[in-house]
């Protein structure tokens, strides 16, 4: 990688140019960024191979603001809207180790490569590279090369003690939980009915919660900050109804229930093993993004080149979680809720990458607010029973009668999975969400 001006004090003023000055009918997006007096600031003037900013711009597919070009006023000589960009994140590029970093961070300020053009470059890597070159360094960082954003990494010297924990993560963590719940249930199957079995089940069920908590503690699930108290009652909402749900559901609108409801056994193992996918899936888009943003030259490049890897992503650990249930089905002899199960598994996945990626009211407000519509129909139902509710029921008992129990909570984990797609797709294709949570 190249970058336009050779490292030098951050005092070096970028290539003088006799710019246009923008118009004064629109807000400058430049003003916003380097600060209002900074220097310098409100001009746009050649790019670094001599052409103008609109000359620049149009090799990304941008152009610069209307006005750019009307009636100019030639800039002061020490104008240098670099250096006043610089200034007023000197903090981020002090600490940045390599250009990626502080392109990274211009997009999450809203930086685009058509604002770029008024900082005299083709797009905001290019200017990344230029700032990241102009910040001073100690003497022991002058002499290795500056570090390129465009450049895949060179392997880490300590890449074979890495092994065992890549091992860990990515192998025995994730099959832990599917391993506790098959041995779960093998054990049930040979107990006898009582109160000891009653204390098997709460004691496999917390170790496959726990197992469960450890994969996404460690890993690629690993979210940089803990989810919130109302993801967690969620996420747990949503899991017990697919394991309990459909049967409590049926019972409740043919009266009862009066006697204890069949359990979904094959749905509860499908999406333990599931947990092995999901960790490879989210690992094969967040290794994947960061290559191609390695590759990337523009914005615009990296996210055309992420949101087809988030979809392939997502489409495999669909596929995979459907073949375990079918799997987990087969062996336990009884059919799994596939609409369900893979509605929850979608929407599960999304909302923890979201989560990991550093976006957290989108995920909480879909998992909720999926939980609480599952919340509401239950309720609907049993609250029908009181003297003249019994119209509280009709909606819950007319989608049951035509699709069956199964329908609500497909309904309802498949309409909040789409609606938080719609949401991860730009979301997760931005450079700044996959780079180090500190430059966000």
């Amino acid at each position: 990688m190249t970058t336009h001006h050779a490292p030098g004090p951050l005092d070096a003023p970028s290539r003088h140019a006799q710019p246009a000055r923008t118009g004064s009918a629109e807000p400058d997006p430049v003003r916003s960024l380097a600060g209002p007096g900074a220097p310098g600031a409100l001009y746009a003037g050649p790019g670094p191979s001599g052409d103008t900013a609109a000359g620049s711009s149009a090799g990304t597919g941008d152009s610069p603001a209307q006005g750019s070009g009307g009636p100019g006023t030639a800039a002061p000589p020490g104008g240098d809207p670099v250096k006043a960009l610089m200034h007023r994140h000197r903090e981020l590029c002090a600490r940045a180790v390599d250009p990626l970093e502080i392109a990274a961070a211009l997009e999450a300020h809203g930086m685009t490569d058509r604002t770029a053009a008024h900082f005299r470059h083709r797009d905001v890597f290019s200017l990344a590279e230029e700032m990241y070159a102009r910040v001073p360094r100690h003497s022991s960082d002058r002499s290795a090369p500056p570090a390129s954003a465009h450049a895949v990494p060179e392997p880490v010297a300590g890449a074979a003690a890495a092994g065992p924990s890549r091992l860990l993560t990515l192998v025995l963590l994730p099959a832990l939980p599917g391993a506790l719940c098959a041995g779960l249930l093998a054990g049930l199957g040979q107990a006898p009915p009582g109160r000891a079995r009653t204390l098997a089940v709460v004691a496999g069920v917390l170790a496959v919660l726990s197992a469960v908590q450890l994969c996404l503690r460690h890993g690629p699930l690993r979210s940089p900050r803990p989810a919130g108290v109302a993801v967690r009652l969620a996420t747990l909402w949503l899991l017990g109804y697919a394991v309990l749900g459909d049967g409590l559901l049926d019972a409740a609108v043919r009266g009862g229930p009066d006697r204890p409801w069949p359990v979904d056994t094959a749905t509860a193992l499908g999406l333990a093993l599931a947990m092995w996918p999901a960790v490879l899936c989210a690992r094969l888009f967040t290794g994947g993004a960061r290559r191609r943003l390695a590759r990337s030259r523009g914005l615009g490049e990296f996210a055309a080149a992420t949101r087809p890897l988030l979809l392939a992503s997502l489409t495999c650990y669909l596929a995979a979680l459907a073949g375990l249930l079918a799997l987990a089905g087969a062996v336990l002899g009884a059919p799994p809720a596939l609409g369900g199960a893979g509605a929850l598994g979608a929407l599960l996945l999304l909302a923890r990458l979201l989560l990991v990626h550093g976006h957290r009211a989108t995920p909480t407000v879909a998992l909720a607010t999926a939980a609480g519509v599952e919340l509401a129909v239950l309720c609907s139902v049993l609250a029908s029973r009181l003297p003249g509710c019994g119209f509280l029921a009709v909606p819950a008992e007319t989608l049951i009668e035509a699709c069956g129990a199964e329908a609500v909570p497909t309904l309802a984990c498949a309409v909040a999975a789409f609606a938080l797609l719609g949401r991860a797709v730009p979301a997760l294709s931005r450079a700044s969400a996959h780079t180090d949570p500190g430059t966000r």
